[in-house]
């Protein structure tokens, strides 16, 4: 059904007995993530990727097709009525529930491993799908002797979801890792099965955080799994570069435990590089200044207050202007810095002292 109003076409379908409004090429699971109380589930679906329908867990009744179909991969059509949450789709989604739990070694995974790791878990929970009336051979093979100290390779968690491979070819473009074998045999791995370093991955994490299961998950992140208290989100914004992604910092107590990309972060959707997600150690390292030094007239250094270390640079500024003039002093911006940085920078240079003698690192 269609009405025309305002020269833009509003299109209609029944949802749940429903008449909801929909806009081309939008998908029954687009649709009902808008207009449905009870969340369609799926295992497979990341939003940032194309969608694969592999998971069956969010197929829908739609009225005219015998079977039911995957609504993530399902345009919605004007006219269609379509059931998404009846006795039969939840029945059906408690099985493949069921199935899916019986290969995984392990449910339950520490909310470190990553962003989407509890999804799985979630699920389960949700259909009451512990039952273990499926059990038999498991697949997957782990790698733990991946020397890497970024990404902890558990595959026997791992439901073939494929999130990780499509993520690392669409997101970011790496293909480093891909699907062999079929049936139990199916396998995630890189080229010739190798270590993770040795393959065209680039570290990003990106296969961590779309992961639900927690079969590919934040090695860093899990040395703090026993430390206790709760893990608290601080948004803040790298500071590595003049992108600006946005980040959630993982925290127990007064301890950084890990770092989490904002997938609604503006500047990456989700993406972090390899500095981004893992280089954060350096935050409470113990060789880490904790308050400014100053030299004094033996030469040695000494803790100082902010100001004081603030009076002594301008100090030492005033010093060389005056004992060899303006053009003894000049800057050097950093590529990586935000526009903010660099601005503020020539302006010192050039208001302050007169020159403008300022370069910046990545010129060419």
């Amino acid at each position: 059904m269609a009405t025309i109003e305002n020269s833009t076409q509003t299109l209609t379908l029944t949802m749940n007995g429903t008449e909801v409004t929909f806009s081309p090429g939008e998908t029954l699971y687009e649709v009902a993530q808008r207009h449905v109380d009870r969340d369609v589930p799926t295992l497979c679906y990341d939003e940032r990727l194309e969608a694969f329908g592999a998971c069956r867990l969010c197929v829908v009744e739609v009225e005219g097709i015998r079977n039911p179909v995957a609504s993530c991969t399902t345009k919605a059509t004007a006219g269609m009525v379509v059931k998404t949450h009846t006795d039969g789709l939840e029945a059906h989604r408690r099985t493949l529930l069921e199935m899916v739990a019986s290969e995984n070694r392990e449910i339950d995974v520490d909310p470190l491993s990553g962003y989407a790791s509890q999804e799985m878990k979630t699920l389960v929970d949700r259909y009451e799908a512990r039952t273990g009336r499926f059990q038999g051979k498991q697949s997957g093979k782990s790698r733990p002797d991946d020397p890497n100290p970024f990404i902890k390779r558990d595959y026997d968690l791992c439901i073939s979801c494929y999130r990780c491979v499509r993520v690392c070819a669409e997101q970011e473009g790496d293909y480093a890792i891909s699907v062999a074998n079929r049936g139990f045999e199916t396998q995630i791995t890189t080229e010739f099965g190798g270590f993770l370093k040795d393959s065209a991955c680039t570290f990003c994490g990106q296969c961590i955080q779309t992961c639900p299961t927690g079969a590919l998950a934040d090695h860093k992140a899990l040395r703090s799994k026993d430390v206790p208290g709760e893990v608290k989100k601080t948004r803040t914004i790298c500071p590595y570069c003049g992108v600006g992604c946005s980040v959630d910092l993982m925290s127990k107590g007064d301890k950084l435990v890990g770092v989490l990309p904002a997938m609604d972060g503006p500047a990456n959707l989700g993406a972090l590089c390899i500095k981004g997600q893992f280089a954060y150690d350096f935050v409470q390292h113990s060789e880490r200044l904790s308050t400014p030094l100053v030299r004094g007239d033996d030469g040695v250094l000494r803790p100082a207050s902010w100001d004081e270390a603030l009076d002594r640079a301008a100090q030492g500024f005033k010093d060389a202007a005056a004992n060899h003039g303006e053009d003894s002093i000049y800057a050097i911006a950093s590529g990586r810095a935000p526009n903010e940085a660099a601005y503020l920078t020539q302006k010192f240079i050039r208001a302050t002292f007169g020159t403008s003698q300022v370069d910046n690192c990545s010129r060419a």
